[in-house]
């Protein structure tokens, strides 16, 4: 009889043990169990959710925040384009934890938390500084030497930059189990890259009102040849005929008369023939 009272006494104790080594995932968190130290791989670690036991060597709970975070590469990121003139960028993203993707995310990224990597904040933000933004990085520089300054100045070059790397971005995130909500890029230009494109666009600028009046000018040349061409062709189109014809058209049928002696008027008459 005492060893039954004693037996249930210890598993009693054994229970209150494992329960008060229990944890619960929090709402809105998404819950990963490692076991085994995860020796045997990805087969180790399980999703989890509600109350979860930590009971034994070699268990850790994570816990990951399923929401959108907020975040911005410390570093501002140099870059060149495809002739060496340096850019700079301040990114800024907002990204999720993919639903679905939770062990892999952490089962790929648990060793890079080397503390407090079971703290969901804590574990997102050494992700941030070891893998999501070295990944932008790589992906802005990469892109960054295919363009030249000028050309992501003008024409809405930045927006078409910015929408290359996005897109770039949400791929490589999508792969590691991460959503990419939103990013900007901001790229600022060098002072000499921005004296360079001052001088090109005043020279560009010069030589466009040149044109103009190199054409203004061609066209009244055009106008003027046009006029003497029309003056031209009149003059050698007004025979005598014509001309005697025109003279007789505007006559109203009376000869011209001067006065004579005693103020009477003599006709004038043409007499020839």
């Amino acid at each position: 009889m005492k060893k039954t009272i004693k037996l249930l006494a210890l598993c009693l104790s054994v229970g209150i043990l494992m329960s008060s080594c229990g944890t619960v995932v929090q709402p809105n968190y998404g819950g990963v169990l490692m076991q085994n130290y995860g020796k045997s791989g990805k087969s180790d670690y399980s999703e989890q959710s509600g109350r979860v036991s930590t009971w034994g060597w070699g268990t850790q709970l994570f816990q990951v925040p399923l929401w959108q975070q907020r975040a911005s590469v410390e570093d501002t990121l140099r870059l060149q384009d495809s002739k060496n003139n340096v850019m700079t960028c301040f990114p800024k993203y907002a990204y999720s934890v993919t639903r679905g993707k939770l062990v892999d995310v952490v089962f790929n990224n648990s060793q890079i938390a080397k503390e407090n990597s079971s703290d969901g904040a804590s574990f997102l933000k050494h992700v941030e500084d070891n893998v999501l933004e070295m990944t932008i990085y790589d992906i802005i520089k990469e892109q960054s030497r295919k363009h030249l300054a000028d050309s992501l100045m003008n024409n809405g070059g930045s927006l078409k930059f910015e929408k290359e790397c996005e897109d770039l971005i949400r791929k490589a995130f999508s792969d590691k189990g991460f959503t990419l909500e939103a990013i900007t890029i901001q790229l600022t230009y060098s002072s000499r890259i921005m004296e360079t494109l001052d001088k090109r666009l005043e020279v560009t600028t010069n030589v466009s009102t040149l044109d103009q009046e190199i054409i203004q000018q061609r066209k009244k040349n055009e106008l003027e040849q046009l006029r003497t061409d029309f003056a031209l062709i009149h003059s050698k189109s007004l025979t005598p005929e014509i001309l005697e014809l025109k003279r007789l058209e505007k006559w109203d049928g009376h000869y011209p008369t001067y006065y004579g002696m005693n103020n009477l008027p003599i006709p004038v008459i043409n007499t020839k023939k």
